[in-house]
Parts: structure tokens; sequence; C-alpha cells
């Protein structure tokens, strides 16, 4: 299958809470859909450094800190702000934020479609912070307004920060990309 020469949109995102274990093993649960995504930026995370011998930069090394990134939706869901930020949903169905409450780490799935084929991305390690609030008066027409979602995608303690599918990708994986987060059964050496 050809690839794709362009990329654009973004669809299909869903959450997965992640449960870090005694071993620093993550498990995770069942992706759950986060429909009305309108925007998803990430920006990388890490640093360039340069040693300079022999009047030249001689070597060149990086760091990948995972990624920075906003996630911008037409309402954040209910469900997401219990599963994953730790608000509270009394018995009255009155939804109460605490100062107290530890969000809960998340794996992000999405995708951006193509020319050929959507391709399906899966971030591991994300911490997400609550989101502001705004609102603005209608006018002669209404334009909805949106929410932003600021997080961290953060390597795995074994280093994965991101995984994504390709062209190749069997479809078995790339159909079950969103009932299950994506392990695979053998891991690339880096």
């Amino acid at each position: 299958m050809a690839e794709n020469k362009v990329q654009f949109g973004i669809k299909n995102v869903h959450y997965a809470v992640a449960t870090e274990g005694a071993d620093d093993t993550i498990t995770y649960a069942t992706p759950v859909p986060f429909p009305g995504a309108t925007a998803l930026n990430l920006d990388p995370k890490g640093e360039q450094s340069d040693f300079y011998a022999d009047d030249r930069v001689y070597y060149t090394s990086s760091t990948n800190s995972g990624y920075e990134g906003t996630l911008t939706v037409a309402a954040l869901l209910q469900q997401f702000r219990v599963d994953v930020l730790g608000d509270q949903l009394g018995t009255d169905k009155v939804l109460t934020e605490n100062a107290d409450a530890k969000p809960k780490k998340i794996a992000l799935l999405f995708e951006f479609d193509g020319d050929v084929k959507a391709t399906r991305h899966a971030l591991y390690n994300v911490t997400v912070s609550r989101p502001g609030m705004a609102g603005e008066t209608k006018t002669e027409t209404t334009e909805p307004g949106t929410q932003e979602l600021s997080f961290t995608a953060a390597p795995t303690v074994t280093g994965i920060v991101k995984r994504s599918t390709t062209a190749e990708t069997e479809a078995a994986i790339y159909d079950a990309w969103y009932t299950k987060v994506f392990e695979p059964t053998e891991v690339p050496t880096p």
C-alpha cells in the first residue's frame, strides 16, 4: 500500500486510564471515545547539545522527553472529568472539583486522516492538566465555544513515548486500535 503524502483532520480521539503496578508495569483500561476534537498540537520536549572540537560541532546529542501538547474539544465530557481529572459526581448529580484530586495518567489514542489511509497514533504516558473556562456572548451568529486541555506525554519507564500505524500495519492491529491500547509482542531495541 502507498504511503500518505499529506495528513489532515483529527478524529477518533480515545483515552484509556493507566494503572501503574508495583514493578513499574503499566496496564490500560479499555479505551473510551472522546468525541468533539477540533485540534491537537504536539510540541517535542527535549534538548539538543552540541559538543565542539577541532573548531566545529564535533558531536551532537539530543534527548527525547516526549511532547507537550494541547487537545481542543467541543466540550469536556463529564466521564473524562471523573475518570481522569478526579472530579466527583455526587448522588445529587452535582460535579465537584476537589483541590486534593490526583489526575490519572492515560494513554491518548487518535488519528489524522491522509490521502491514502488514516494514521492512528497512541501516546502512552499522558498527564492532563485541568482546563480553564471561558464563554462569550451570542451575537448575530452563534459560534460554539471549545475547551482546551494541556498535557504532557512523557516516556514510559521503558522509554516508549508514541506508536503510530504505517501503510504496512496488519489489518488486525489497525482495526483493533481503539478496542485496546496496542502493546506489541516484540519491542524493537533502540
